[in-house]
């Protein structure tokens, strides 16, 4: 496995993180699954989770995204990537850690653009792992994929915003202790097309929200954070609410996703090595045909094949995280927009291989990977799909290799 290197503090926190997962995470994963998808448990938490996030912060492994932050653990987002690695080889791993999605990009948010009065009301207790949160971006009427679509409505009343519309695919939208939705709508349907939208802190108990359904994702309802359709009926706050003023909602989002994305993809490394090695195992223990698995060319060439295509996305992130840490997240963009193309197709591909080699198994409940293979594909929709980044890439590159000519003169 490639990675950065490390100083001898990363080194040692990683060290942490990895007794801390073999410890404790992977032997309570089969029973967090069956808790979660168990109809009387499926939308509470699993009791000894919080035990964990205990244990997390008193081992010093706790909010350790966040770079260059004093609410962080001061890592770089290079440094920060084989952690995130390794958190995300179990799905519900980052979440022990307070290093989950959306909460992670939204305390972003908060730490980037909120103002003391809420960060002190909503940042504190979401650093402190108290309260979960949702970003309320993508909308069911419209095709979100082109945020500048979105219709939600946002009207300034007096010393207040009253807001209106209807979002989907809201992450954590069900959880119980969800306490706060950052909500990107429209503020000034007149403005130019990329300043018509802004984004505001709206409380989950506030009169006019309703949490219309769960969504499942190829049939799993991933409780109890789960992926909600979200209502907003004449929902009223303060104006203070109003992130950074109005018209600035793609400002944020784009110092939203720039971070959120990366972290999607280095979660999804981690799963895709894990997957690697279940392969391997697997192969090795299997006798088809009268030899083992592993000494068949076709299992073989699956093997090396995924070990190749995770270690180029891996450096890809790694170069990616690198230039983000180096030059900022802005300049960052091509990079991250590569490895939102490269990694969850990687990681889609590698857990389906492992999963052919698992046979029947692969797709039940008895392994990771059909969890693992839905959280790779609904990756590739997440923050943007592949269509989208492929095309903000290649408009990039060919604004750098083959710019506009110059204006001919009127003179000759």
């Amino acid at each position: 496995m490639i990675v950065p290197a490390a100083t001898t503090h990363v080194s040692e926190v990683h060290d942490r993180l990895r007794r801390f997962m073999d410890d404790y995470v992977y032997p309570i994963e089969a029973d967090v699954h069956a808790y979660r998808e168990h109809p009387q448990t499926r939308w509470k938490e699993y009791p000894r989770l919080e035990e964990l996030k205990v244990m997390a912060k008193a081992a010093g492994l706790w909010n350790l995204f966040l770079p260059e932050s004093e609410h962080g653990a001061g890592l770089s987002n290079l440094e920060y990537a084989p952690l995130a690695e390794t958190m995300g080889r179990v799905d519900f791993g980052s979440e022990i850690f307070n290093c989950s999605a959306p909460d992670t990009g939204n305390m972003e948010i908060l730490a980037r653009y909120g103002t003391p009065a809420l960060q002190a009301q909503w940042l504190g207790p979401l650093l402190r792992g108290e309260i979960r949160s949702a970003f309320a971006m993508t909308e069911p009427a419209v095709a979100s994929s082109d945020a500048a679509n979105i219709e939600a409505r946002i009207e300034r009343d007096g010393d207040s915003y009253v807001i209106n519309g209807r979002k989907w695919w809201t992450s954590n939208a069900p959880h119980p202790r969800c306490a706060l939705y950052i909500l990107m709508g429209k503020t000034n349907a007149t403005a130019p097309r990329h300043m018509q939208h802004s984004m505001i802190l709206v409380p989950a108990n506030a009169e006019g929200v309703t949490v219309v359904r769960p969504l499942s994702v190829f049939g799993y309802e991933d409780g109890p954070h789960g992926h909600g359709e979200v209502a907003f009926c004449g929902v009223r706050v303060p104006v203070g609410n109003l992130l950074l003023g109005e018209g600035r909602g793609f400002e944020i989002a784009q110092g939203r996703l720039g971070p959120g994305r990366i972290h999607h993809c280095m979660r999804l490394i981690g799963l895709a090595q894990r997957a690697l090695e279940a392969m391997c195992r697997r192969a090795k223990s299997r006798v088809a045909f009268g030899i083992p698995l592993s000494e068949q060319g076709v299992v073989r060439d699956m093997i090396a094949r995924s070990a190749c295509e995770i270690d180029q996305a891996r450096l890809l992130t790694l170069a990616a995280a690198d230039k983000m840490d180096r030059d900022g997240n802005k300049n960052a963009r091509d990079l991250i927009s590569m490895i939102k193309i490269v990694a969850p197709a990687m990681a889609q591909s590698v857990i389906d291989r492992a999963i052919q080699v698992h046979g029947g198994g692969g797709v039940s409940q008895d392994h990771f990977l059909a969890r693992a293979f839905s959280y790779a594909r609904q990756i590739r929709l997440a923050d943007g799909p592949d269509e989208v980044h492929v095309m903000a890439l290649a408009r990039h590159l060919i604004r750098q290799y083959a710019p506009a000519p110059a204006a001919a003169s009127a003179c000759r």
